[in-house]
């Protein structure tokens, strides 16, 4: 047999936040201008059908950090810690003698009781990288409000941002043309540009510690999360990006009077009275942020192109695998709402693009892959190339090389999504105690279907006739059949879930009928 292809010494896992999969030029927007991310698409896989385990930031995060569901880590919504005994890529990378850098976001929250409880609350090497979820930090910069005393802080003082919180007085801050200093909060002001120069910007400051980092290696092998805090909100974009689109160069808003009905289902009537939506639902609103938003995200692009300079001038691009994602998408005012959560396609399903530098992915480069993909398949895919153990006593995804070089069988079918629901105000002004509030998404090629708890109807949307996701078929007699059988896949999903983390297969198989091995002789006549 030949000999199998020598893994990638490195690894680049790209991440930007609220990033919808069709606002790249490689997915057919019409306008955007994305060069560099079309082609690191060109280089390898682009992945058409790629959706992530939660729609908000810090369950989907932790879905792409542990390769495991929401109801198997835990972590269900934002604030919600990942619990301490969980395993997350940093371990597995560690346990092989590597570590797991990080420049940016990943809105990782200690579990501190849990600490606490095994004595692990102090300052130590292993509480620091604990309370990380096992990042080694370059620089962390989460970007949702003000951090006075974090690195990216004390770096615009020293650019002459003399404030006590420049993020909030400058980053995010933005200048009339008249110089009226205006919150950058308030999404009216989105049209206007930064207080900060570009090059001290949040994504120019971040892509600055990867060039730094990856350049520091040399010859020595790396895995480096990059985790841009772009383009979600605050929508305030430095100058030329500020005012890079216009309205009309923007995608048509999603969205039908069906959704405002007296009978839609009751959690999308509750989230379209949400203030961020009520706010969207103006069409000033969405002339002035979607433009920003684009501006964000070609922003990024152009970072993207240093390091793929910086990586064709070091020879990297020979021994370093790629991946290129979001953690979930942004409604801009599709179905009447904005901000994410919910199970829409605009939010679920993200960008995805993987460049395998092996020989044996040549014959996939530049195609695009339709079969499902997961947030749960970072890990995996990642533990591959670097020819690590694949974990799969704790490791819910499947690695993606099966798909970029050409060997997969018996591929997935469908994909899964989970809502923890019990903090949204939703639950308050529909009556609701605190408690378990959640809500399931199993999507296959065609149907679309949502279980809801606490005592909330169904949904089902069929994507062939409806793509769009307007017309909610949840209560409609004649598709019992489909949702009984879109019911008993989701119940054949929860049975599998993994909840026996603390064995291998191996050492399960080992275990497997030895009690009389170990001395135990029940049962005999």
């Amino acid at each position: 047999m030949p000999a199998q292809p020598s893994p990638a010494k490195n690894v680049l896992f790209i991440m930007c936040d609220q990033l919808r999969w069709d606002h790249l030029g490689c997915a057919g927007h019409p306008f955007l201008k994305t060069p560099n991310i079309d082609a690191l698409a060109a280089r390898g896989v682009r992945f058409s059908q790629a959706y992530v385990q939660s729609g908000i930031c810090g369950p989907s995060r932790m879905s792409f950090y542990t390769g495991r569901y929401v109801a198997s880590h835990g972590a269900t919504h934002n604030r919600v810690p990942l619990g301490v005994g969980e395993v997350t890529l940093g371990w597995h990378l560690r346990e092989a003698g590597r570590t797991l850098a990080l420049a940016g976001k990943t809105h990782m929250l200690p579990d501190a009781r849990g600490m606490k409880r095994l004595l692990l609350d102090g300052q130590d090497e292993l509480a620091v990288l604990l309370r990380e979820g096992w990042f080694t930090l370059l620089d962390r910069h989460d970007g949702h409000h003000a951090e006075t005393d974090n690195a990216y802080a004390h770096w615009l003082r020293a650019q002459g941002y003399d404030s006590p919180d420049p993020w909030t007085e400058h980053v995010i801050a933005v200048e009339t043309p008249e110089g009226e200093v205006l919150n950058g909060w308030k999404m009216r002001n989105a049209r206007h540009p930064a207080r900060v120069r570009e090059e001290h910007s949040e994504t120019a400051y971040t892509t600055d510690q990867a060039l730094r980092f990856i350049t520091a290696q040399g010859e020595n092998p790396w895995v480096l999360h990059l985790s841009y805090v772009k383009p979600h909100w605050p929508y305030i974009a430095p100058a030329p990006y500020h005012a890079m689109y216009t309205p009309a160069q923007c995608l048509p808003v999603q969205r039908h009077v069906a959704e405002r009905s007296a009978d839609i289902h009751p959690m999308l009537r509750e989230f379209q009275n949400e203030e961020v939506a009520q706010s969207f639902q103006l069409d000033e609103c969405i002339a002035t942020v979607r433009p920003a938003y684009q501006g964000l995200i070609a922003q990024v692009d152009a970072h993207l192109g240093r390091l793929w300079a910086l990586l064709e001038e070091t020879g990297r691009w020979r021994d370093t695998m790629v991946i290129f994602t979001s953690d979930h998408g942004d409604y801009l005012g599709d179905h009447w709402l904005g901000e994410k959560e919910l199970f829409h396609d605009c939010i679920q399903r993200v960008p995805f693009l993987l460049y395998d530098p092996a020989e044996a992915a040549d014959a996939t480069r530049g195609t695009v892959e339709e079969r499902f993909v997961e947030a749960i398949d970072v890990v995996p895919t990642i533990l591959d190339v670097l020819g690590l153990e694949a974990q799969p006593h704790v490791l819910e995804g499947r690695s993606l090389l099966d798909l970029t070089r050409g060997t997969a069988t018996g591929w997935r079918d469908c994909v899964v999504s989970e809502l923890d629901w019990t903090f949204r105000g939703a639950r308050r002004r529909l009556g609701l105690p605190t408690g378990q509030h959640r809500a399931f998404m199993i999507r296959d090629a065609r149907w679309k279907y949502i279980h809801w708890t606490s005592g909330l109807r169904p949904q089902l949307y069929d994507l062939n006739a409806d793509p769009e996701e307007f017309f909610d078929l949840g209560a409609d007699p004649a598709l019992e059949e489909v949702r009984i059988r879109m019911r008993e896949k989701l119940l054949a999903w929860a049975t599998a879930l993994k909840c026996r983390t603390t064995l291998t297969w191996a050492e399960a198989e080992f275990r497997t009928d030895r009690h009389k091995a170990a001395g135990v002789f029940y049962g005999e006549w």
